[in-house]
């Protein structure tokens, strides 16, 4: 593996960091070319309302757009409509669909900056929300949640999703332990043990599944949960989850910096003053907390941060200060459509929305491999 690129006398951080992701140091003209962030920012907003409403409007019933705007306000109370909608849309929007969009943009949104993270943090563009273990964790808590399925809710959440959140953050705690060298976490050995452990712990999901017969699971329940599918059954859980994506997210973007500084290598991070194991941990922390929070809505989503990331990428360059909330929205967006897309694209038959974006992903992944083999040669 190529060693870290040193940083430059008289080179500012940022543009060492883009000499070491770029292999060149931009020159004005690459700068000029890239667009102002705030366009940027505000073209996605407006993409990821557009995809609100798409997503709110259609399905297998279409509602009026009218009356998208025209029943949450009757609702709240702030104005007094005469109904020119049913009962039954009003139930459809409010209970139903208008829950499941905003949580598949919570979701996008959580998986998109998960990814971005932790191909920050491991420089390894191949890099997932689920690369440390998270999916592992996640799968065999949501199997043991069947197993002890209950009465149990807790805010809104029934067994299944509160396992597999408990899972995922205990299997990202045991892969950081494991990957612990004395004071120090090297990213190849935090990789290394994460594939090591999602690998067994997929493996006793597989032989739990075997043992079916004794343990009487809720074989299609689970298939749908690992395959992914944004479910909301109620606002409490939005008002849950929401919060948490949202903070945690919004706290990532302080970790910027020390993103751009980990890409010349975690010595030369170091020398720039960057609190590498602290960062890391905090990095981790952050990462595993936004993918714990999304499969509690949603099961086990793969591609998003694994190709978002990467298409924002190649508007906002290596600079995480950008990419990062560039991926936020464009993961929140990319999500709503691919919902809408499983719901419709079949209709009356709903596909799985991890099947949906597997077909998307898997041929990008694939050109991924191929266009970076040479960089990646041992």
């Amino acid at each position: 593996m190529d060693s870290p690129r040193r940083v430059q006398t008289g080179q500012r951080p940022d543009e060492a960091v883009s000499t070491a992701v770029g292999g060149a140091r931009p020159t004005r003209g690459d700068e000029i070319r890239r667009p102002p962030s705030g366009l940027v920012t505000l073209v996605l907003g407006i993409l990821l309302l557009a995809a609100i409403l798409l997503g709110t409007t259609f399905g297998s019933v279409a509602l009026p757009p009218l009356a998208l705007v025209e029943i949450p306000l009757n609702r709240l109370g702030l104005v007094h409509l005469t109904p020119t909608w049913t009962p039954q849309d009003e139930a459809i929007l409010l209970d139903l669909r208008l829950p499941r969009v905003i949580g598949a943009a919570l979701v996008g949104l959580a998986l998109a900056a998960t990814g971005t993270l932790f191909q920050g943090l491991l420089r390894n563009p191949l890099a997932d929300p689920y690369v440390i273990g998270t999916s592992g964790g996640a799968a065999l808590g949501a199997v043991i949640g069947l197993i002890l399925a209950g009465p149990v809710v807790i805010l809104g959440f029934g067994a299944v999703p509160l396992a597999a959140f408990v899972g995922a953050l205990g299997a990202t705690a045991l892969v950081y332990r494991l990957a612990r060298v004395g004071r120090r976490t090297p990213a190849v050995t935090l990789l290394l043990a994460g594939i090591a452990v999602s690998t067994v712990l997929t493996y006793l999901v597989s032989l739990l599944l075997i043992l079916n017969d004794r343990l009487m699971l809720n074989l299609p329940r689970l298939y749908g949960w690992l395959l992914g599918g944004v479910a909301v059954s109620a606002w409490l859980q939005l008002a849950v989850v929401g919060p948490v994506i949202l903070l945690v997210t919004v706290v990532s973007f302080g970790l910027t910096r020390s993103l751009n500084a980990f890409g010349l290598g975690e010595e030369a991070a170091e020398r720039l003053g960057i609190p590498v194991e602290r960062d890391k941990l905090l990095i981790i922390a952050a990462g595993s907390l936004l993918t714990g929070a999304a499969v509690t809505i949603s099961g086990l989503i793969g591609f998003v941060g694994l190709i978002v990331p990467h298409a924002m990428r190649l508007i906002a360059g290596p600079d995480h200060r950008r990419l990062l909330p560039y991926s936020a929205l464009a993961g929140a967006s990319f999500l709503v459509v691919a919902d809408l897309l499983a719901r419709t694209i079949l209709a009356p038959v709903e596909l799985p929305v991890g099947i949906l974006t597997a077909f998307i992903g898997g041929p990008y992944f694939l050109y991924l491999l191929r266009a970076s083999r040479r960089e990646y040669a041992l």
